[in-house]
């Protein structure tokens, strides 16, 4: 087949938003916007691809680095990547820009694509866009806890109900050495048994092991050692306090001993909730708390936690759940022109009065399209199509007397009008 034969698609992994899912894109974004705000979070957005090294320092060893990263090098020779998550990146910009001379902690939130060279799942694309939140510069445990509250009302807002909070703590750079070496000893007459991916995160990143997915794996797992045991006393005390604060809160929880997150620099806190219906793969949202990110990142040491939420597997579970979301403001005007269409000078009068109707009703805040070049019944029909809740027709003798005939496409009902009047007709 020829390039100009060529029926080009989207690449794997990626998709179109049309029209018809509007809807539940604003109503999310909306959402989330508006609960960041009362939570006191300001927005953020990091570029699209940053120095790759940001990724390749905080999350050597980890599938998303070695496996999923796109890295490209630009004409300056510099090694880019485009972003897999977004955590680091904003703690970048934390440093960069100096935000430690802020009130702590820093309250942020944003929407942002991500994109993993991953196997493509429903509602999980190789570009796929997250909401997400991040508090730098607080490690107390009431601001984990705030955090979770936050996307639970996130969640409550949209209208999704039956998500299980599944929450663990994974220890620090105190605790956590000493069972990671447990764990390797477990696993280490075993590895012959394990599939090939365990094997591999038996020598680079141990924790990763418990959240190994594969069937053959599931029975190691389940008799591996766990690590709430084995906390040092600050970690054993942080996770305490935070599941006083939930319970305090009336959010729900599951203790998950084998729940871990796909990055090395997370530490104590770590979260998902996941909807009922969904297996392994289903988790909506989730996060942690990664304490050590900012120093590794060159900045001092500062504590902080944050989530990410994807959208597409949002929208997913709201449609799967026949949740109703407000539809996008409709066309409200369709203006249709038909004066002596066989006559050129009064065409082209016809269409600057169309036109500087719709700029009139666009300015005063009502949405307009212009008709036109077929006869009455046809642009009718164009109208119905579009939805359009009135047409504004402008013939020879509205024309004539400097007045609109306005049609409500809901009643039949039609009536002359003044120009001026018009706007404010249509937008009541």
């Amino acid at each position: 087949m020829s390039d100009k034969q060529a029926r080009f698609q989207a690449p794997r992994g990626t998709n179109d938003i049309l029209p018809e899912d509007a809807p539940y894109w604003r109503f999310v974004r909306a959402t989330g916007e508006r609960v960041a705000g009362l939570f006191g979070y300001s927005y953020i957005e990091t570029p699209m691809f940053e120095d790759a090294g940001i990724w390749l320092r905080t999350g050597e060893g980890t599938e998303v680095v070695e496996k999923e990263m796109y890295v490209f090098e630009d004409r300056g020779g510099d090694r880019l990547a485009l972003r897999p998550e977004t955590t680091a990146s904003v703690c970048r910009a934390y440093i960069e820009h100096g935000m430690a001379n802020r009130p702590q902690p820093a309250r942020l939130y944003y929407f942002a694509q991500k994109f993993r060279y991953d196997r493509p799942q429903a509602g999980r694309y190789r570009q796929h866009t997250e909401f997400g939140v991040e508090a730098i510069g607080d490690g107390e445990a009431t601001v984990d806890a705030e955090v979770i509250d936050l996307l639970s009302t996130f969640y409550d807002a949209l209208g999704l109900r039956g998500f299980t909070l599944r929450l663990n703590s994974i220890g620090d750079h105190a605790c956590r050495p000493a069972y990671v070496q447990e764990l390797r000893t477990y696993y280490e007459d075993k590895l012959d048994v394990v599939c090939a991916d365990c094997r591999m995160r038996y020598e680079k990143n141990p924790m990763r092991l418990l959240d190994c997915k594969q069937p053959q794996c599931q029975p190691i797992i389940a008799g591996a050692p766990t690590i709430a045991e084995r906390l040092c006393e600050p970690c054993a005390a942080h996770y305490a306090a935070l599941r006083a604060h939930l319970e305090a809160l009336g959010i729900a929880y599951e203790i998950d001993a084998r729940l871990v997150r796909g990055l090395d620099y997370y530490t104590r806190t770590v979260f998902e909730f996941h909807p009922a219906e969904e297996g392994a793969q289903s988790a909506v949202g989730g996060g942690g708390r990664y304490d050590g990110l900012i120093e590794l990142l060159g900045g001092r040491p500062t504590p902080g936690i944050g989530f990410g939420s994807g959208i597409e597997r949002i929208i997913l579970n709201l449609k799967r759940q026949g949740a109703e979301v407000p539809p996008v403001g409709g066309l409200r005007v369709y203006v249709a022109h038909t004066p002596a269409l066989s006559e050129a000078e009064g065409s082209e009068q016809g269409q600057s009065a169309a036109l500087r109707l719709a700029q009139r009703l666009r300015a005063a805040g009502v949405s307009a399209v212009v008709g036109g070049g077929r006869s009455l019944k046809a642009q009718l029909r164009h109208a119905g199509a579009l939805d359009a809740r009135y047409v504004a027709i402008l013939g020879d003798q509205e024309l004539a007397k400097g007045e609109v005939t306005l049609k409500d496409m809901q009643t039949g009902e039609q009536r002359s009008l003044a120009e001026g009047d018009v706007p404010g007709a249509a937008a009541g």
